[in-house]
């Protein structure tokens, strides 16, 4: 595998997720300045974002444990090299692990 390749996108990801969290803090920052914002509107800003928060956890926590099955499926039927079918147990794992997410998401909601 070239890893040469890699370290342009991971530079990329980060300069993109910098920013990202530059204009948000930003944003904040300016609403609380401003004053406009009441402190309703406030509190429920941070209410959404932890609660994004934990739903991001929820949901790669999910994935993580659906796609560490696939592998362990994977490996106890000895499938060693890269087939459709060891492809399609892991797309269905990521599936899995996706539907999961919604079903345990609209029921803590």
């Amino acid at each position: 595998m070239e890893f040469e390749i890699l370290i342009p996108i991971t530079l990329f990801l980060c300069i993109t997720y910098a920013i990202k969290f530059i204009v948000e803090a930003r944003f904040r920052s300016k609403l609380i300045q401003q004053g406009n914002g009441s402190e309703e509107l406030l509190r429920s800003l941070v209410q959404g974002e932890d609660q994004r928060r934990r739903h991001s956890s929820l949901r790669w926590g999910l994935l993580s444990l659906t796609l560490a099955v696939a592998f362990a499926l994977i490996e106890a039927f000895g499938w060693d090299s890269v087939t459709p079918g060891v492809v399609a147990v892991l797309l269905a794992a990521t599936g899995l692990g996706n539907l999961g997410y919604y079903a345990l998401s609209r029921r803590l909601s």
